[in-house]
């Protein structure tokens, strides 16, 4: 499973980007806004540190002005993917958009029905909101479950599941357990997926019982 982080901030990316273990990038208007910088500039920025896809969503609604919206944000870089909403016109625009040869993330789903759809319209990517139906009582993993069940029963469907709305370590593992390709992932969730206390504790009696034997490496 690949791991794209869900950030807008220069420097998260910057340091996430010299682990080596990331994959891609998604922003969104609200973390835009969070980083208090010009959209434009700001997606131009990282599409310079990653070499994966960077989804940069449109804020149109209706399908002329989200197609504009697209190729004006498409035209970035070659790493763009344009994030589209799951509806009836981000469909039409996904349609349009891929026909020009641009990569789609259609974003804010939340079935498998609508996560079909999407597929159909020739989405390089679907974003299920798995926190968000936790939150609201459901089981968020199983529509994981079932878009993956769905996609490979027709091969001609290649969009890619790309689990969003990520809340926890356990999210990103029961998502790649689940059939997930890529997991978008906030940066601290990211940095805690390498931390365990009895990988700790191992390492510091290691470390104690080499210092007693006096001896050193180099």
């Amino acid at each position: 499973m690949q791991f794209f982080v869900d950030t807008a901030d220069v420097s998260e990316i910057e340091a996430l980007a010299d682990t080596g273990m990331l994959d891609g990038v998604t922003t969104n208007p609200s973390l835009i806004m969070k980083a208090g910088r010009p959209m434009l500039e700001v997606i131009a920025e990282i599409a310079k540190l990653v070499d994966g896809p960077v989804s940069a969503e449109v804020t149109a609604t209706e399908k002329d002005a989200m197609i504009a919206e697209g190729r004006k944000l498409a035209a970035i870089a070659p790493n763009i993917a344009v994030k589209l909403p799951l509806t009836w016109d981000g469909l039409k625009a996904c349609r349009a958009l891929t026909g020009d040869g641009h990569m789609v993330n259609v974003t804010l789903c939340f079935s498998a029905a609508q996560a079909l759809l999407a597929a159909k319209a020739g989405a390089t990517f679907i974003s299920p909101f798995v926190g968000r139906l936790d939150d609201l009582g459901l089981d968020g993993m199983k529509l994981i479950e079932d878009i993956r069940a769905i996609y490979d029963n027709d091969d001609d469907l290649q969009t890619e599941i790309l689990a969003a709305s990520i809340r926890t370590v356990n999210h990103v593992q029961a998502a790649a357990i689940a059939g997930a390709d890529v997991a978008t992932i906030p940066p601290g969730i990211l940095l805690k997926l390498i931390e365990h206390p009895l990988t700790n504790k191992g390492l510091e009696t290691f470390l104690a019982d080499w210092k007693t034997t006096g001896q050193s490496i180099l």
